[in-house]
C-alpha cells in the first residue's frame, strides 16, 4: 500500500469517527445541520479533503457517503414556531396556461451527472432536493471521459465536470 493509499485510508477512518462521534453527541439534539457540524467541515474535513483526494475521488466519496445515509440532512421544520412545518413548495405552470402544473416540494432539484447509476437516490432527497434526475445510464457498461475529467474551481466554488457517459450499464 502507497503512503498516499495509507494517508486516505486514515483520513476516512478519521472523517468516519469524526461523524460517528457528531452523530452520537450533537446531531441528536442541535440536528444534522447544527453549527458544530458546518464548522467541523468548513474548517477540518473539506480542507482536508482537497488536498488528499482528487475531484473525482472527492465525488466518488460524496456519492458513497450520501448512499449511505451520512449526509446532513434537510429539516422542513421551522425554528421557533412551535414545530410547524415550512412550506416550500413549489408550482410550475407552462406560460401559455396548457398542460397539468406540477408542484415540487421545494424550488432545488439536482441534474443528471451526481448520481449516474441512480445508487444514492433516497439520500439524495433526503439532502433536500425536490427532484433529483439520474442519468447517463447507458445499455452496456462504459468508461466515460479520459482522466483526469473533473476539475475544482476553488475561488468560484466550483467544479467542471467532463465525466462524459461512464455508466455501470442497464441490467
Amino acid at each position: 500500500m502507497t503512503i498516499k493509499q495509507q494517508i486516505q485510508r486514515t483520513t476516512l477512518r478519521t472523517a468516519a469517527a469524526l461523524t460517528a462521534l457528531e452523530l452520537t453527541t450533537h446531531l441528536p439534539t442541535e440536528g444534522r445541520s447544527s453549527q458544530t457540524y458546518h464548522h467541523l467541515f468548513d474548517t477540518i474535513i473539506t480542507p482536508l479533503g482537497r488536498r488528499l483526494f482528487t475531484p473525482e475521488d472527492a465525488h466518488h466519496l460524496a456519492l458513497e457517503v450520501v448512499r449511505r445515509g451520512l449526509a446532513p440532512r434537510l429539516s422542513r421544520d421551522a425554528a421557533g414556531s412551535g414545530g410547524g412545518r415550512i412550506d416550500m413548495s413549489t408550482t410550475i405552470q407552462r406560460s401559455d396556461n396548457k398542460g397539468i402544473p406540477l408542484t415540487f416540494p421545494g424550488p432545488i432539484g439536482l441534474a443528471a451527472g451526481f448520481d449516474k447509476n441512480g445508487s444514492a437516490i433516497p439520500g439524495l432527497f433526503q439532502l433536500g432536493f425536490s427532484f433529483v434526475e439520474i442519468g447517463s445510464v447507458t445499455p452496456e457498461p462504459q468508461d466515460g471521459n479520459a482522466r483526469p475529467r473533473s476539475f475544482r474551481l476553488v475561488e468560484d466554488r466550483g467544479v467542471i465536470n467532463r465525466f462524459g457517459f461512464n455508466s455501470l450499464g442497464a441490467e
